[in-house]
């Protein structure tokens, strides 16, 4: 008798609420490259559920963030402004005082807003979310360390005349590669991408990743399948996301695709058609179109995203005309600041230092988690491919544009060449407008003085026009 009044009172709730306030889920996996997932055309990972989820599901092939970092990107992703104007432009950086973000705006709409997994943001102020337990808070975890479901079915089915928001962070595939099955991605048989310098300790650290791809696919149907058994997946608008690249030289910590582009997959059954949309987004969109699904206004001045609601709906094809990156490269290594522009077709990246070399602490450090970075180093001296690769990643020159249309691994740059010289103009003057409305003042930004005032909460640099704050 129980079990039937449950059942009655989340379908009466659901005929209630009709169209709008619908439930939301979010599932970020960490540190996942877009490339490798199969939904976008990767050749070596399985995921089953992914596949299955992504055919039910508009799926949006150029979704991208705003730096390839986890503060910066979910910072962004919380509360719809660009690091810079919410002030975590660095990473383990901290929000502004006074920024909102989802549980400040979903709340006062009725939403139950909480949050499972990684957190990697701060000040609480800025998100005080509810902490839903059942999901390891920290990627560098004890891979013996199981998940749970019961706190997120406890969270999601607490009320059933309020909606939820639930934000489940998980910890994979970040390094370091402990979770899955390793043995089922034979090293030897993987089909390394090109910007990986080919070499035994590559392929062996990229099956371990492949194996985390699995596992965190597990992850994703496991959520998915607690929906069905609750009977809330008709009424729950998913979305799942892939955060920047993985921990490999050309990824994360740069403002190539490999980093910045992310995987966005959308399902609300009966609201939202399977497709794929060549729309670009930004993680800042994400929070406006929330709020304009559950029929809140999302001020434009307030924020830096705007809502693809539209986009869900099937009533435009297009969204925003350009999305743009971000690197402040302190306190992961010595200051290297870049700043980037894309319009889906074409990419355009400005290296604020280029007679400096690229270096960061993870990638090469000796007491991290990547031991194939000195291969890259050790080979290069015998193998020109190799060295070119080496180089790719620490001797950058002025500005880069990229085909990626075309060159999917951005390893042909284009920017001297003059056949190419109106699209870069072009790209270079809108990102110049861009940097000039956020108020980046560019290198400074990248320093220890800048970092260290902005985690005092005494940023150096106020952002402009708006604020965004309580």
């Amino acid at each position: 008798m129980k079990s039937l009044t449950f059942l009655f009172l989340l379908c009466l709730s659901t005929a209630l609420r009709g169209d709008q306030n619908p439930n939301v889920l979010i599932i970020i996996a960490d540190d996942c490259t877009f490339s490798d997932l199969p939904l976008n055309g990767g050749q070596n990972a399985k995921t089953p559920h992914l596949d299955a989820l992504a055919n039910q599901s508009l799926v949006f092939d150029r979704a991208y963030l705003g730096m390839a970092m986890c503060s910066p990107c979910r910072s962004e992703l919380y509360t719809g402004r660009y690091p810079h104007r919410n002030g975590c432009a660095w990473n383990h950086g901290t929000c502004r005082p006074g920024t909102k973000s989802m549980p400040h705006l979903l709340n006062p709409l009725g939403y139950r807003v909480g949050l499972a997994g990684k957190t990697h943001v701060k000040p609480k102020s800025v998100f005080p979310f509810e902490k839903v337990p059942g999901f390891d808070p920290s990627c560098v975890r004890n891979p013996t360390n199981p998940h749970d479901l019961s706190g997120s079915k406890e969270f999601i089915t607490r009320d059933s005349t309020q909606p939820f928001c639930l934000v489940v962070a998980l910890t994979e595939p970040h390094a370091p590669w402990v979770m899955g099955d390793a043995s089922a991605y034979p090293p030897k048989k993987i089909k390394l991408p090109s910007y990986l310098a080919d070499t035994p300790m590559t392929r062996k650290q990229y099956a371990d990743y492949l194996a985390e791809i699995t596992y965190m696919d597990s992850q994703v149907g496991e959520l998915l399948a607690l929906l069905d058994e609750t009977k809330l997946a008709d009424d729950t608008l998913v979305l799942f996301t892939s955060e920047q690249g993985a921990q490999f030289p050309g990824c994360k910590w740069t403002n190539w695709d490999n980093g910045l582009h992310t995987s966005l997959v959308a399902r609300w059954p009966g609201k939202i058609a399977p497709a794929r949309t060549k729309a670009i987004v930004q993680y800042a969109d994400i929070l406006p179109t929330l709020l304009d699904l559950a029929g809140a206004e999302a001020t434009p001045e307030k924020f830096d995203g705007t809502s693809f609601a539209a986009v869900l709906y099937g009533k435009h094809a297009n969204h925003r005309d350009y999305a743009f990156g971000m690197h402040n490269n302190f306190p992961e290594g010595p200051s290297y600041p870049i700043r980037s522009v894309t319009n889906g077709e074409w990419r355009y990246i400005r290296n604020l230092s280029p007679d400096t070399l690229y270096i960061e602490k993870h990638l090469m450090g000796k007491s991290e988690h990547n031991p194939y970075w000195q291969s890259w180093v050790f080979t290069s001296f015998s193998n020109p491919q190799h060295e070119q690769l080496v180089n790719r990643v620490m001797n950058r020159p002025p500005e880069e544009l990229y085909h990626t249309t075309e060159d999917h691994f951005e390893m042909t740059n284009l920017a001297t060449d003059p056949t190419h010289a109106e699209i870069k103009k072009k790209l270079s003057t809108i990102l110049d407008e861009q940097l000039k409305e956020q108020g980046d003042p560019g290198k400074i930004l990248d320093t220890k003085k800048a970092h260290k005032s902005a985690a005092n909460l005494k940023p150096d640099f106020e952002s402009k026009p708006g604020t965004n704050t309580v």
